[in-house]
């Protein structure tokens, strides 16, 4: 049997919430340049919240955010910053707390277009420089491609730290059962992709809760069939479906009314039941959607790891 997880939930949003500064093209970053008091107030309202894992703000420190010359001069030491004070929260919780550090699309979220590896290779390189004395794993997140787990898995090398793959899937079509990455790849190929890295993790975040169901069904299938304990993870976000050439992050989306708290446990449920070990909550996704988690799930469910049938 496997304990499920918690993550937290949204960065972001969270942060423009509370009040902190907070604008494009800097997204996220921006609190952690001009007042990072605020990213401490998140991690700590999702501690509060049950979660048990934290996520280190440096999702936007990449160039498309930050800016090129910003990010060459400013990239780890912001990196840094991120895992620091991830790690002060987690370090000063009462309960076990585990920080994951984010790694994440290098060249442009959901563009799988824009995906260079030789570009993303010197990005990625200082993020994790910048965040390994901090984290417990590494969660490479909305990945749009293959080729992104794969230049992960090569820059961070053999760490001892576990390596959490995230991916992003297309979410235009709800009634799919053949799941895809952003990319056009399939989900089958992702997992596949997966075994070979030797991650502890698969998951999918920020793509409409519709989608996820398939991508459970598709992962545990093939894991099950391999005879591995590779955990599933989830957390999706709360807005509507992103056309193919949009960029997450470009502006604040309307958030859907069915996705609060309430609304959001109920697809979590479906996800434990289908297998996922992982939950947490992407854009959108707050707080309070966390404590609902973790009173109605958290505390009272484990599940196995192997089929229904078994």
């Amino acid at each position: 049997m496997q304990e499920v997880i918690l993550l937290d939930g949204g960065t972001g949003r969270e942060l423009a919430r509370i009040g902190a500064p907070f604008r494009q093209p800097e997204w996220s970053a921006l609190s952690l340049i001009e007042a990072p008091e605020y990213v401490t107030k998140v991690h700590s309202a999702y501690v509060k919240s049950g979660a048990d894992v934290i996520t280190t703000n440096s999702y936007a420190i990449v160039p498309f955010h930050i800016g090129v010359d910003r990010f060459f001069a400013r990239g780890e030491e912001l990196a840094s910053l991120a895992g620091r004070l991830a790690r002060q929260v987690a370090d000063q919780s009462s309960t076990p707390i585990k920080v994951a550090g984010s790694l994440p699309p290098l060249c442009g979220s959901y563009r799988a277009d824009l995906f260079k590896s030789e570009e993303a290779r010197p990005i990625l390189e200082i993020l994790v420089r910048g965040l390994r004395p901090y984290v417990d794993h590494w969660q490479a997140e909305t990945l749009s491609t293959i080729e992104e787990a794969e230049l992960v898995r090569d820059v961070i090398g053999p760490d001892e730290k576990p390596l959490w793959i995230s991916f992003t899937l297309k979410d235009d079509d709800v009634s799919t059962d053949q799941p895809e990455l952003r990319s056009g790849q399939s989900v089958n190929d992702a997992v596949y992709a997966a075994l070979k890295l030797n991650v502890s993790a698969i998951l999918f975040n920020c793509s409409q809760p519709e989608v996820m169901g398939s991508a459970i069904r598709v992962a545990r299938e093939l894991l099950i069939s391999h005879d591995s304990e590779i955990r599933i993870g989830v957390y999706a976000n709360a807005f509507p479906p992103q056309s193919k050439d949009a960029e997450a992050n470009s502006g604040l989306d309307d958030i859907r009314t069915d996705l609060n708290p309430e609304g959001y446990l109920k697809w979590a449920h479906e996800w434990v039941e289908l297998g996922t070990s992982i939950i947490g909550g992407c854009c959108g996704i707050g707080p309070e959607h966390i404590q609902l988690l973790h009173d109605r799930i958290v505390d009272k469910k484990s599940i196995s790891c192997r089929s229904p049938s078994e």
